[in-house]
């Protein structure tokens, strides 16, 4: 079941933002280095001449703006709440101004990026609206969450576009989709039930075995190696997509589900080949990736988790850009694969001080116990 004093929590953590309180479980998760990157990067963050008047980091990508919310929520702080309150009510202002009132659609760039932007967005959103009650964004959620639903495939994923047609893209535009699901819903709104169902058949189907026919058996598949891959046909078994797949499952309780295991080995390979490059600013692999990654570790938890988020931690410490007195480049990183300038630098700042945070667990998708089984209203 979901933690039942999930609310008696959050008004715990939220209390304790101001205390420096937070949920880590030791020093083995969290350092006095990681502590000081984590400032450092959200400094880099709400730096005017980054993030800019507009609070958007000259990025008309919504969901790239929301994960520099993400970044500030992830150490407590909230619109009229801590020390960067008012740089994370000016990214989500952006992100609410920016929305579409008739279509609930979260996106104002190329309309072949529509469901990356408003699943994303939509993931942010929820979770702010889980910290601190808001009728407007409120609003903006059932909206956003009537367009995913509206735009959900025949095949359970979703279009680069906002339509809906018989087949889905590929497995990160629904990944995305779930993701934003499950935080709309924990935030007290609703989502129906077969979208969820349908949604958890494609991921599944998007897992591919080596050595065995996708469509062989179970009992079959299971006793081959395999991982979550882009295409439904085994094309892209990428670490981003073995991470995805797994945190798709956890979060819909689906822990049982034999493919978790399959991919966290893929996950916890490539973590521990990892070899940092101090100070060029690169995360580990790419933002995208460091992502998902550090939510499957998170998720799924004990010896992956223990194992390998020191790894990811150190690395990102040793990585960050210091320079004293310049601003525009102490304490960022950078995406290191798909986005350039201020935006790619925004992408992998914010990712980066949401991994780093993730040991304080003010985010309402941290703080879960496990669910028998998911259901909403």
């Amino acid at each position: 079941m979901i933690r039942a004093g999930f609310a008696a929590i959050l008004a715990a953590v939220l209390a304790g933002v101001f205390s420096g309180a937070a949920w880590a479980e030791g020093d083995w998760e969290t350092t006095p280095a990681s502590e000081a990157a984590l400032a450092r990067g959200l400094t880099w963050l709400a730096h005017a001449k980054n993030q800019g008047r507009d609070g958007n980091w000259q990025s008309n990508d919504l969901g790239l703006v929301g994960l520099g919310a993400l970044a500030f929520m992830a150490d407590g702080h909230l619109p009229g709440r801590g020390e960067y309150g008012r740089a994370c009510q000016r990214s989500l202002d952006y992100m609410l101004r920016k929305s579409r009132r008739d279509t609930g659609l979260l996106n104002i760039a190329d309309p072949k990026r529509d469901m990356y932007n408003h699943g994303l967005a939509t993931f942010v959103l929820g979770q702010a609206h889980g910290m601190k009650k808001d009728d407007e964004l409120g609003g903006v959620l059932e909206r956003a969450l009537k367009l995913i639903a509206a735009t959900q495939c025949r095949d359970g994923g979703w279009d680069y576009e906002a339509r809906s047609q018989h087949m889905g893209h590929d497995l990160s535009l629904a990944v995305m989709q779930a993701k934003a699901l499950r935080s709309a819903v924990d935030s007290g709104l609703e989502a129906p039930q077969e979208v969820i169902d349908l949604a958890m058949r494609s991921v599944r189907e998007h897992y591919t075995p080596n050595g065995a026919s996708r469509t062989a058996p179970e009992e079959e598949q299971r006793e081959h190696r395999g991982q979550f891959t882009y295409q439904k046909g085994g094309g892209g078994g990428t670490i981003a997509m073995a991470a995805a797949g797994v945190v798709c499952l956890q979060e819909f309780g689906q822990y049982d589900d034999w493919r978790i295991a399959k991919n966290m080995e893929v996950i916890t390979a490539a973590v521990k080949q990892l070899k940092p490059e101090r100070r060029n600013g690169q995360v580990p692999f790419d933002a995208y990736t460091l992502y998902y990654v550090g939510q499957a570790l998170y998720q799924v938890g004990g010896e992956p988790w223990r194992e390998c988020y020191p790894i990811l931690r150190d690395h990102l410490v040793a990585t960050q850009i210091q320079a004293l007195g310049n601003a525009e480049q102490d304490g960022r990183w950078h995406d290191g694969a798909r986005v350039g300038g201020k935006p790619g630098e925004l992408f992998g700042t914010a990712v980066a001080c949401f991994v780093l945070a993730i040991p304080n667990r003010y985010l309402p998708i941290l703080q879960e116990g496990k669910i028998e089984r998911f259901k909403v209203k």
